[in-house]
């Protein structure tokens, strides 16, 4: 049977939420990301408006440059606990087309929708209702691909950004890859791509003209990969999942520091927002891995599995700090540290969801203290309490 395939890709989400909350940003270049600093800051920009992209600000960008490009733009602090509030809220929606629902970021995912064509029509039919119940209930708007696979339908929903849907019918797979450029199938990097422009490779057509074994000889088992994509070929089912496959967050330092009390205190803010965001999103974590990146941008990460799963910061914390030391040196310069927890488990229950230690009173006190926290957070902004270690850490 030929699948029928869903990308739904929200549009510039984390700037969509914030242009809806705040109507004053909405038909403005606006930035989410990190604080410009008037050109000098050292962080990324997380995404942006339409509006923004018009001047060549794009995400992942250094902020300091999307400052150069836009310095009238609007630059607000990502606010992640609410972009997961409402992806889940997007997330729900989208099951209740079909339970056959990947999410693969917090704000896209995979549907595969071919056991619902005889109950809710054809792909498009299907792509539309979603599109319109997305922007009746939460007022924000998505782009859809519908193809019979994955990667097809992953192209597809990016090529008519903002609130688009392509639908790639079967049997049209190689004319509709054909004019598309090289650098839209998966694998093609920028040492890649080189490779292919060298002998004049420079459209997905060309690369499914050549034969696949020219193409495994010049880039062995990447070359079979990208002949069989330039076929319109991926088998890849949609694999259900619980929820997202890691959670965390990450830092670059105003200036390189050497400092470990500075490094120790960013680890920890991060910490609490991770944590935060995994009971926000109901799951635990086994697995704790760090980021570290020097002052040469060489970058290295260490990673843990956990007795037992963990959601609050004094379970997280110590783990990351025995990570970080043993990737710092006296004297190392840091640019940027990172958290993430992974491995992640469902929980539902009110006391965690884990096999309370020996120190069970004190477990559950904490556990109380991270929800009062989090009440506080959801009502008043993520910057209206924090421990008392990260006040020099804030400017508010």
């Amino acid at each position: 049977m030929v699948r029928t395939i869903l990308h739904v890709d929200m549009d510039a989400f984390y700037a969509a939420v914030e242009q809806r909350d705040h109507p004053e940003y909405q038909g403005r270049p606006l930035i989410v990301g990190s604080d410009p600093k008037g050109g000098t800051g050292r962080g990324i920009v997380s995404t942006c408006s339409y509006e923004a992209r018009r001047f060549g600000v794009h995400s992942a960008q250094p902020i300091s440059q999307a400052w150069r490009l836009c310095p009238h733009g609007v630059y607000v602090f990502p606010d992640m606990n609410k972009y997961a509030d409402v992806s889940g809220m997007i997330m729900r929606i989208l099951a209740g087309y079909t339970d056959m629902l990947e999410q693969i970021s917090i704000d896209e995912a995979f549907l595969d929708v071919t056991g619902c064509r005889r109950l809710s029509g054809t792909g498009r039919e299907i792509a539309e209702k979603i599109k319109r119940h997305i922007s009746g209930e939460l007022r924000l708007t998505a782009s859809v691909g519908v193809a019979p696979n994955k990667f097809l339908a992953k192209i597809a929903s990016d090529l008519e950004k903002p609130d688009g849907l392509v639908v790639v019918n079967p049997g049209m797979e190689k004319e509709f890859l054909a004019p598309l450029p090289i650098r839209c199938l998966w694998g093609v990097g920028p040492k890649t791509g080189e490779v292919l422009k060298k002998i004049g490779l420079h459209k997905i057509g060309q690369i499914a003209a050549v034969p696949q074994h020219d193409l495994e000889r010049l880039l062995g088992d990447t070359g079979a990969r990208l002949w069989r994509l330039s076929q319109g070929i991926d088998d890849r089912p949609v694999e259900p999942v619980e929820g997202r496959k890691s959670i965390g967050h990450e830092m670059t330092f105003e200036k390189d520091t050497a400092d470990f009390d500075v490094i120790r205190a960013a680890l920890l803010e991060l910490t609490e927002k991770t944590a935060r965001r995994m009971r926000l999103e109901k799951v635990r974590a086994r697995t704790i891995t760090v980021k570290f990146r020097k002052e040469d941008f060489s970058t290295f990460t260490r990673q843990t599995t956990l007795g037992e799963t963990a959601d609050t910061v004094g379970k997280i914390f110590p783990v990351a700090l025995e990570l970080i030391k043993g990737l710092f040196h006296e004297g190392t310069r840091v640019r940027l540290i990172g958290v993430y927890a992974s491995n992640l488990q469902a929980n539902s229950s009110p006391d965690g969801g884990a096999q309370l230690d020996l120190f069970r009173q004190t477990s559950r006190k904490e556990r109380k203290l991270a929800e009062v926290v989090d009440d506080i957070s959801r009502r008043f902004g993520d910057r209206a309490i924090t421990r008392a270690t990260l006040i020099p850490q804030r400017k508010h």
